[in-house]
């Protein structure tokens, strides 16, 4: 039976690992732990297919320890008691390195029951996950391990790794076998940083490769078709999704059209509708906010047609939307002015409203049944000095002016009725 192409490729040394440079390259902290046979619990964290599995796999050689591989989403503890009742046996001579992944889905007391056997040295963990360890892992588990990130491989990295597995599977075709000179990198390219979904790739395209005059040949259009989508790292609920969330509202922030519809387009492509909805509406507010006060309307009528619509024709009101706040001037000066206002009130900063505010019904009873409420509106320009705050705070100043033409107006505005400076 024929091994699988991933499995064939799968590295053998540390110099053959696809990217990962900070990590592995000579001098790196891992290298060297890895090199010294060092015994240490660890916490690989990062995307798929970035070669934890494969670290794995080679520090247990290092070490000479049996490797034994539990996944967290079918595994449970007896599993773990199974394993443990072979240290000291012919099975496991010398020592026993778990490699648990997707640790994220053992729950606290299954990740807790790991820490016994931790601490008495029956096994080395090396547990791997896709979301970040610090919310995900037992934190008593995180401090008796060294957490190491892995990061997406670059499609340079990647196309070696490709071109290896093409030469593979052109030795073992029947046929003669060959590719167009992008093949290659347009596989790397579309893996997204995945160099196990990049060698599945090149194994389905040669197995869909047509048969002309006696040869097969790859083509890129074939391999646009066996890779389409696959570049996509996208999790609902994982950090791939607050990255995109997180990159589209930067870029927004920092005025990049261009960035802001990628972005835009990756959650679009993966079928998420409601997220960008949501975050153009907080970035209209937040980032655009008081420079131009009409954004938030246009947006939110942008939005309300993407959801009516649905998608694939929601992309058009939504990249509207997009550009629109990218290319708007900047103010957070309504986000800061309410984030201090809330920051005094966590510390107890609140006080009684003055007299001058409350309700009517408070003047029905006391010594002092006067409001004393001044109504703006019977004075000139609509204004008239008397403090609003409650005593404690009357001094407090949270909005500052922004710099730009609309605020600045609204400061020259007020600067001239009230007389004195803002």
């Amino acid at each position: 039976m024929k091994r699988p192409l991933a499995d064939e490729i799968r590295p053998r040394t540390l110099d053959e690992v696809v990217g990962q440079r900070h990590l592995l390259a000579p001098g790196a902290v891992l290298r060297r732990l890895i090199e010294k046979g060092a015994d240490a619990n660890m916490v690989f964290y990062g995307p798929s297919g970035t070669g934890k599995t494969t670290v794995a796999n080679i520090i247990a050689e290092k070490t000479n320890k049996t490797l034994y591989r539990l996944n967290a989403t079918t595994a449970s503890l007896q599993d773990i008691k199974d394993i443990i009742a072979d240290v000291g046996t012919l099975l496991a001579p010398g020592g026993i390195l778990l490699y648990l992944d997707e640790i994220q889905y053992f729950n606290k007391k299954q990740q807790q029951s790991l820490l016994e056997f931790m601490e008495n040295g029956k096994l080395t963990l090396i547990a791997s996950t896709t979301e970040n360890p610090y919310f995900y892992v037992y934190s008593a588990l995180l401090s008796r391990s060294t957490v190491f990130e892995f990061k997406a491989v670059t499609a340079r990295e990647a196309e070696p790794a490709v071109l290896r597995a093409l030469k593979i599977e052109q030795a073992r075709s029947e046929l003669p076998l060959s590719w167009d000179a992008d093949v290659p990198l347009h596989i790397a390219t579309a893996c997204g940083g995945d160099v196990r979904k990049a060698i599945n790739a090149v194994e389905l395209l040669c197995q869909a490769a047509e048969v002309k005059k006696g040869e097969l040949h790859l083509t890129v259009e074939d391999a646009v078709q066996v890779s389409q989508r696959s570049a996509m790292r996208y999790d609902r609920d994982g950090d791939a999704h607050y990255d995109i969330l997180s990159a589209l509202q930067k870029s927004i922030r920092g005025s990049d059209p261009d960035a802001a519809v990628h972005y835009l387009g990756r959650l679009l492509e993966a079928g998420d509708l409601l997220s960008p909805c949501r975050r153009l509406l907080v970035i209209a507010a937040e980032d655009v906010g008081l420079a131009y006060p009409q954004a938030i309307v246009v947006t939110k009528a942008c939005v309300d047609a993407a959801l009516q619509v649905g998608l694939p024709e929601a992309r058009l009101p939504l990249a509207e939307a997009a550009i629109l706040l990218a290319t708007a001037p900047k103010s957070n000066t309504a986000h800061n002015a309410i984030i201090a206002a809330m920051s005094d009130l966590k510390k107890g900063k609140s006080g009684d409203i003055p007299r001058c505010l409350q309700n009517v019904h408070a003047d029905t009873t006391g010594f002092d049944n006067q409001q004393h409420y001044l109504y703006p509106h019977d004075f000139p320009n609509r204004w008239v000095e008397q403090q609003y705050l409650p005593d404690v705070l009357k001094n407090a100043r949270y909005y500052e002016w922004g710099d730009n033409k609309t605020e600045q107006a609204a400061k020259a505005y007020w600067e001239k009725i009230k007389g004195r400076e803002l």
